[in-house]
Parts: structure tokens; C-alpha cells; sequence
């Protein structure tokens, strides 16, 4: 290594250390990208002091050719960004090579989405373990609670944190929906399923009966700190629900069944706008990473229909 170019990372990473409070963690990053990046400059016997864009361009297009993904480029780039800011705000350097460089583009990844299969494998075990009369009665309330909740998120795709802090008195009134209070403290009317209908009746039956929680406010209560059940908790339950379904367990999750009600929506034919006021989406920007679902829906639709789609 350049002793010159050793030097400056030195410094760099004193002054992170120093001024920016930063951890060891950090400061570990920030030394491996400046090495590697040094490295590569140990090719051409450049100094950081002489690196020029064209160098930082060929060690981005290196990054590339070793596989790095385009989220580590972006991540590498930005360290550079802030050596180099440092090189020029200290006097050592008179300009900042990284100035005209653009990041590597990152493409916004597709959500994991269970099939509809998925969904009714997970439904079909969770229903059956209700009528599993030789579980103790706890066990069973449990499993009406686990199935109640993946009947209802799936119904409604809202936030796990939604579901779990769901009031007793979510229930009340019209059963066709539900009141959600959701981000912003925003609240939006969705509609319940039949099935989801049941599945919660059945687990509020079962829970009177046992004399559980008659008192707590939430409609899935538990004896933590919160009072609710948490959404670790109902994670792990869709875990250990998924091993015992045959689905591999790091395909379920709550939040995948929000992306499941979403893309199944779309699949069968629901607007994007429809999709995003029931997601409680305050932009529909933010709803448009399901377009990849309308995209094939709108591509069979013309295959399947359009009178010249069929002709060789």
C-alpha cells in the first residue's frame, strides 16, 4: 500500500472517530472499502491525492465484474463520497473526484409473495389444529388465535402492528368490517371476510369460555408488557405454522401475507387505487411496487384476448 494513501484513511477514520462519534462497526466499513478501494488503485501506483473520476469509475465497473450487488456499489461509492469530501474540506486535495459520478442504479425489490396455494395450505393446518381434540384447552385457544389473526390479516392486508393492537371493540357494531387505526393515527374501514368472521367469532367464543383476559381492552391480549400480543410473537406462530403446513419457514411471515392480499388482489382483478386505500397507503406511489402484478395481469389479458395476439 501507498504509505501516503495509508496516511489519509488514517486520518479519515480519526476524524470519524473523533468528530463524528462514529462506532467500530462503522469505522470497521469504512476502513475495508477504503482498502479495497486502495487496492485497486495500487494497480496504477495512483495516490488518493492524484485519483481521478476515471479511476473511481473502473473500481465501480471492477465492483460490478466481482458481483458485488448494485446496494454494496452504492454503499462503496458513498464511503469514496465522504473520504474525498474529507480529502478536499482538509486543504490536502483542491477538488472531489466523486462529484460527477452518478450512484449504480438499485432496483426496487419485488416483494416475496405467497401463491394462493400457499395461503390455503396455511389455512387448511391452521383450521384443522381448532378441531384437534386432543389438545389441552389453552392449546386450542391458541390455535383459534392463530388462525383468527392469519384470517384476518390475509382478508384485510393490514400492518402486523394493526392486527395485534387491535381494540376488543374492533368487533363491535357492522362484523362486514373492520375500524383500523393505522399509521398517522389515521383510521380506514375494511372490509371482513366471512371465513375471517368466523374464525375470529370462534376464538372470542372459545376465549369467554375459559374465562381468559375478560377484561382487557385488546382483542388479542397476552400477559406481556403490552398488554396485546406482540408481533414477534405472531411471527414466530406463522413460523412454527409454516414448518407444519411444509412451507419453509423463511418464505411466511406477516408482512408476506400483506404483500400476498395485495398481489392476489391485483391478480383477480382489483385496481391499484382500490389496493392503496385498503393497504392505508397515504401515496399510491408507494402501493406501485405491485405494478410487476398488473404488468403480467395486463400481458395475459392481451395474450388471452386481443385478436392478433395468437397469430404466428
Amino acid at each position: 500500500m501507498v504509505p501516503r494513501n495509508k496516511f489519509l484513511i488514517e486520518a479519515f477514520i480519526e476524524m470519524l472517530s473523533a468528530e463524528r462519534g462514529a462506532s467500530e462497526n462503522t469505522l470497521s466499513s469504512y476502513c475495508r472499502d477504503l482498502d479495497d478501494f486502495d487496492d485497486h488503485c495500487a494497480t496504477s501506483g495512483a495516490s488518493f491525492v492524484a485519483v481521478d473520476a476515471g479511476i473511481i469509475r473502473s473500481y465501480l465497473s471492477s465492483l460490478a465484474k466481482r458481483h458485488y450487488a448494485a446496494s454494496s456499489q452504492a454503499r462503496k461509492l458513498s464511503t469514496l463520497r465522504q473520504f474525498f469530501k474529507f480529502l478536499y474540506s482538509d486543504g490536502i486535495r483542491n477538488d472531489d473526484p466523486t462529484g460527477t459520478l452518478e450512484s449504480p442504479r438499485q432496483g426496487r425489490p419485488l416483494p416475496k409473495v405467497l401463491s394462493e396455494q400457499d395461503v390455503d395450505v396455511l389455512m387448511t393446518v391452521a383450521e384443522n389444529e381448532t378441531n384437534n381434540t386432543d389438545a389441552g384447552p389453552l392449546l386450542r385457544l391458541r390455535a383459534r388465535r392463530t388462525r383468527a389473526m392469519l384470517e384476518t390479516l390475509y382478508a384485510t392486508g393490514m400492518r402486523v402492528s394493526e392486527l395485534v393492537a387491535l381494540p376488543v371493540t374492533a368487533t363491535a357494531g357492522d362484523k362486514r368490517f373492520l375500524i383500523i387505526r393505522g399509521k398517522g393515527n389515521k383510521e380506514r374501514l375494511v372490509p371482513l371476510t366471512q371465513i375471517a368472521r368466523d374464525a375470529m367469532a370462534g376464538y372470542l367464543s372459545r376465549r369467554l369460555e375459559l374465562g381468559r383476559y375478560k377484561d382487557s381492552p385488546w382483542l388479542f391480549p397476552s400477559s406481556g408488557k403490552s398488554g396485546h400480543f406482540t408481533r414477534q410473537a405472531f411471527a414466530r406462530d406463522l413460523k412454527d405454522l409454516a414448518v407444519r403446513s411444509g412451507l419453509a419457514p423463511a418464505k411466511v411471515s406477516p408482512h408476506v401475507l400483506r404483500h400476498a392480499f395485495a398481489s392476489h388482489l391485483l391478480q383477480n382483478g382489483a385496481d391499484l387505487r382500490t389496493v392503496q386505500q385498503l393497504l392505508g397507503h397515504a401515496d399510491i406511489s408507494t402501493t406501485q411496487i405491485y405494478t410487476h402484478v398488473l404488468d403480467e395481469r395486463l400481458r395475459q389479458l392481451v395474450e388471452d384476448h386481443h385478436p392478433l395476439a395468437r397469430l404466428d
